[in-house]
Order: structure tokens, then sequence, then C-alpha cells
């Protein structure tokens, strides 16, 4: 993605904030200024200076002197100000130390920028194929058998699959299909968990196509579908914001098999982009509010549900159809499948 492409889109995002607009309250322990320092990210700094960071760009101001003013990068000075009575936070590009520019040729990539979140948590889930639908499933390819008579096949090793047509691309994901993600409340199926097992390249195409897998992170096996590979640029740089108030939905899976969820963690919830989510939404994260009995009303079957507890927020960074990846990046207590998720 171009640095002018990339521009664009988060002036447009920026635009589509002031829709959101909200009372901002800076953190009580705010700094004056700060100089950005590798492994920070966005998240953090904006964390420093606002209660609530996703705020961020409603306090931002993005000099038109400074190429590409709203990628930040390390050696960075950010200083807060005040404007007409409103806080105002303001960049100066890496300075010598002494608070002085000093002139200098300077390559600014998005590589170097810091990003929003911690991508080393979301990485693997970026690019590859994670949700399919059952179509998706009946028509893709897949693998028949190994080549080479292996009983465990990895990178180097040749397989043969069907169903690729001659003119397709001569590279392929394969993945697993794994289990559906299914709505809690309606129990209709948004799609499938496709589980990433490698790559491979068409040595020979035909019917079966012999592939040679050049790389892998899991065994594959008979019966494993294939994509073409992706060759879209993912995403780093994410502008927070707020969906379109009262959208909500529930947390359906979280991702490394754990049962409760922490910060860090990357979930799934039961809202895709046919529902109006964006890269970049911010939701907060209720604890379900479990039903009791009432052992002291003296009603016979008395049950009460109990009400739902602020747990945490995520941001999504990956939409698919009718379900979301998302980065819990706060956690204030425990939280668990089939939690629910509200507009802030």
């Amino acid at each position: 993605m171009s640095i002018k492409k990339l521009f664009g889109m988060v002036c447009a995002a920026l635009f589509a904030c002031s829709l959101y607009a909200a009372d901002v309250v800076l953190n009580p322990d705010h700094p004056d200024r700060y100089v950005v320092v590798k492994d920070d990210t966005l998240w953090d700094i904006s964390g420093m200076f606002l209660r609530d960071p996703w705020l961020w760009p409603e306090i931002w101001y993005a000099n038109p002197q400074i190429a590409n003013p709203h990628l930040i990068y390390p050696g960075d000075i950010l200083t807060l100000v005040y404007v007409d009575g409103k806080p105002q936070l303001r960049l100066q590009r890496g300075s010598s130390g002494d608070g002085k520019l000093s002139p200098r040729i300077r390559v600014e990539s998005l590589e170097s920028a810091i990003p929003t979140i911690p991508i080393d948590a979301i990485k693997q889930f970026l690019t590859k194929p994670l949700v399919v639908s059952e179509k998706d499933l009946d028509i893709a390819p897949y693998i028949v058998a190994s080549a080479d008579e292996h009983v465990i096949t990895g990178a180097g090793d040749r397989v043969y699959a069907r169903g690729i047509e001659g003119t397709d691309t001569g590279l392929f994901d394969i993945f697993k299909p794994g289990g559906p993600f299914t709505d809690p409340d309606t129990r209709d199926v948004l799609g499938f968990e496709a589980i990433y097992v490698g790559q491979g390249a068409v040595q020979r195409f035909g019917d079966p196509t012999t592939l040679l897998l050049t790389e892998t992170d899991r065994e594959a096996r008979v019966g494993d579908r294939l994509w073409p590979a992706s060759r879209e640029e993912p995403i780093t740089h994410y502008t927070p914001h707020a969906p379109a108030a009262g959208t909500a939905g529930r947390i359906i899976s979280v991702m490394g098999g754990v049962t409760q969820i922490g910060q860090f963690d990357v979930v799934v919830i039961n809202r895709g982009s046919a529902d109006g989510m964006e890269a970049g939404h911010i939701m907060k994260i209720f604890q379900a509010g479990e039903t009791i009995r009432d052992i002291v009303s003296g009603k016979r079957g008395d049950r009460l549900r109990l009400p739902d507890e602020e747990a945490g927020m995520l941001m999504v960074f990956r939409t698919f159809d009718r379900v979301s990846f998302c980065l819990v990046v706060k956690a204030t207590r425990a939280m668990h499948i089939l939690d629910v998720v509200h507009a802030p």
C-alpha cells in the first residue's frame, strides 16, 4: 500500500471520527511532553495522555507541514498544548536530543512508524484466510494424496491436489477446515474457521495437480483445502473509532485455545462487514451477567439475571462477511466466550 493511499485512508478515517465526537478526558497523570521510543504503540502513548486512548484523533493536530503527519516514529516528540481551552497533541519530528530541530534527510516508511497496537499479537491473523463459507469449502481444491507416499507431509514434500484449473495461480495457501463459527443467539452458522497449514507451489497442472510444499506451519493432510495465495498487504496502522451507536454483539471464539480471555488475546465476534464493522472499530466488553436462583424471595423457581459488568475493550483489526477478528486492548476482569460487546 502506498504512503499516499494510506494517508488518504487515515484522513478519511479521521473525518469519520468527527462524527463520533465525544468528551475527551485527559489522564490525570498525563505528561506534557513525550519522546517516542522503539516498541511504543500508538495505543500505549494515547493512554498516557487520555483516559480513553481510542479518542486520540479528537485531540490530534495533523501538521500539514510535516510529511505523513499521521505516522509517528521513534524519536518524535509529542507535546500537549491547549488551543481555545481545548487539549491538542502536536508532533515534532525527531530532534537532536535538545528539543531543537536539526536539519537532516529522513526517509519515512510504514515499517519504521510505530503501530497502533502490538503487531506481534496479531500478525499471524493479518493475511491468511481465517474464515470461509460453506460454499467456499465445497468449491475449494483439496489435497488428495502425498506424491511421495509420506505418512507425514511438510515443507519440501510434494502432494497431489484436485480442483485446480490450469489457468489458476501457481501459488496456493493450504488450510485445514475447522469448526463452524455459530451465532449464539440465532444459531446461524456464520462461517468456518480456516486453520493455516502452509503454502504450495504448482509444479505441474493436471488432474491431479502436483504441488511442492514450500512452507508449512503444521502437517499437511489429505482433505486440506487450497486457496490462491493472498498478495494483499496487511493493514498495520489503524485509526480507532466507534461503530454506529447501538452496535452490539458477542464474543464467539478465542484464538489459542484459552478459556479465560485477557489483554492482547485475539477473539472473534459475531458481527462482520455485513453488519457495518470496520478495521479500527472500538467495542467495550461486558462480562455476561450470570443467571442465579434467588433463595431469599421464598418464591419457587425464582431466578434472576445479574447485570453485565464492564470487563475491557477490544479493537477490530480484520473483518469478514459475518464475523470479525479483534484484539483485546484493555482488560479489567476475566472475560469469556459469550460475553457481550457494545459500541462505546
